[in-house]
């Protein structure tokens, strides 16, 4: 018969070895599990160069002087599109005395770093205000725009003093690339749509530090800012755009069915009807054609800089402040920066995806879906839009307009074309959220 004493250590040995055995089975789900999760993401902030090899700019030089060129428009005007004169007065500039290097230098001058957001490493410029209390702006570049839009506006809008300003108007200025354009990486999976892009910004704005900040856009940029309002992140303040989301969903179904202007549209508001008209009906293929088939249009522009270069000059041809000849607003050096900047990144195709990924009409405040904006809302119309939002269209798009103003110079590419009045309109428009 067993002792007590040998009972009772029986039974502590085997809870003992059941102890042993549970902690056994932990660790062992614990490693096999460290095995299978995967690595925490990567959220630092890197610095970034630009450097092109000599060998893809000496590729391109000789692909724009083996240029095969079409016949010659059979019209007086611009009515088949850009016309062979400009663009040859163009490519041939670019073969003989454009210079890459220059604009490399120039961004390379400024404070520039790369992060990962989602899986794609996201380019973007920050230059800081000497101002403590500089109020961070992220501003967002439209197609066929790049980060180069905006440069010329950084100085005005981080050192106001310098270009008559005050100093308490000064800002912290944040500019991306989109995903899939200039030297952000191209998505390969689809997905990233205006509203992701819009949460990605938010991302990035938290990781550089910013608690509190504001966002700015035109073009895409327009639709990703109405995007952040919508989705009103804690600390975003308030949005400005330049190509705002107006038209009132009884027109934009008068227009869809290319009916006459709507009876009792006030003057502003026909012309702005008619303008979109215009628009929708001989100018915006392109975007049709980016919406349902960007890749096939791709191959030609990822293959013939000359293509690329005159599928880019129309647009700066019609929706620059110059009158159809854009070399009044942007000189030729400008544009071939930034047609280079999509030749060299080859983002043809994956900045025309973003066109597909939204196949909305971005001028509906309905597809905009703008009465969910509860945040402040500024609104700066520029001549040369695409069309001129009616200030009646834009208080009923935009609940809680805070400023509106009709300026006399500059064009689509605001920033680009006057970018001294775009700081200034920057100052008037955040002024009262800081």
């Amino acid at each position: 018969m067993q002792s007590l004493f040998s009972r009772v250590a029986s039974a502590a040995r085997r809870r003992w070895l059941g102890v042993l055995a549970t902690s056994v089975v932990f660790l062992a789900s614990t490693a096999a599990a460290a095995q299978t999760a995967s690595p925490p993401a990567d959220a630092s902030i890197r610095p970034y160069q630009v450097h092109i090899s000599d060998t893809v700019l000496k590729d391109l030089r000789q692909r724009v002087q083996a240029t095969r060129w079409p016949d010659k428009e059979t019209v007086a005007d611009q009515t088949q599109g850009v016309q062979l004169a400009k663009i040859q007065d163009l490519v041939r500039y670019w073969s003989t005395d454009y210079d890459w290097r220059k604009v490399e230098a120039r961004l390379n001058a400024l404070p520039m770093y790369t992060t990962t957001i989602d899986g794609v490493e996201i380019q973007f410029i920050h230059v800081k205000s000497k101002n403590p209390h500089a109020l961070p702006l992220l501003i967002t570049h439209g197609w066929p725009g790049s980060v180069l839009e905006i440069v010329d506006s950084i100085g005005p809008l981080t050192n106001p003093t310098a270009f008559g300003g005050k100093a308490n108007d000064a800002f912290d200025v944040i500019i991306p690339s989109m995903p899939g354009y200039g030297f952000s990486d191209r998505p390969q999976t689809t997905g990233w749509d205006p509203d992701h892009i819009a949460r990605a910004w938010d991302v990035l704005m938290k990781r550089l530090g910013y608690r509190r900040y504001v966002s700015q856009g035109g073009d895409w940029g327009s639709v990703v800012a109405d995007a952040m309002a919508r989705q009103a992140p804690s600390g975003l303040l308030g949005i400005h755009v330049n190509m705002p989301a107006t038209v009132p969903p009884e027109v934009a179904k008068a227009m869809a069915a290319g009916e006459p202007a709507p009876a009792g549209l006030s003057t502003d508001e026909k012309s702005a009807y008619e303008s979109l008209g215009t628009f929708f009906k001989k100018n915006g293929a392109y975007g049709a054609m980016m919406a349902t088939r960007p890749q096939t249009l791709g191959y030609g522009l990822s293959d013939s800089p000359a293509g690329l270069a005159a599928w880019m000059y129309d647009k700066f041809a019609q929706w620059t402040y110059s009158g159809g000849d854009p070399e009044k607003s942007l000189t030729k050096d400008q544009m071939l920066d930034d047609i280079t900047l999509y030749w060299v990144t080859n983002s043809a195709v994956s900045s025309a995806r973003l066109y597909w990924e939204n196949n909305n009409n971005n001028f509906n405040a309905a597809d905009q879906k703008t009465d969910q904006i509860k945040l402040p809302v500024a609104v700066t119309v520029f001549p040369g839009e695409i069309y001129r939002a009616p200030r009646s269209w834009t208080e009923r798009a935009y609940s809680n307009l805070v400023y509106f103003h009709q300026v006399d110079k500059g064009g689509h590419f605001a920033a680009w074309e006057q970018p001294k009045l775009f700081a200034e309109e920057m100052r008037a428009a955040f002024r009262p959220l800081r």
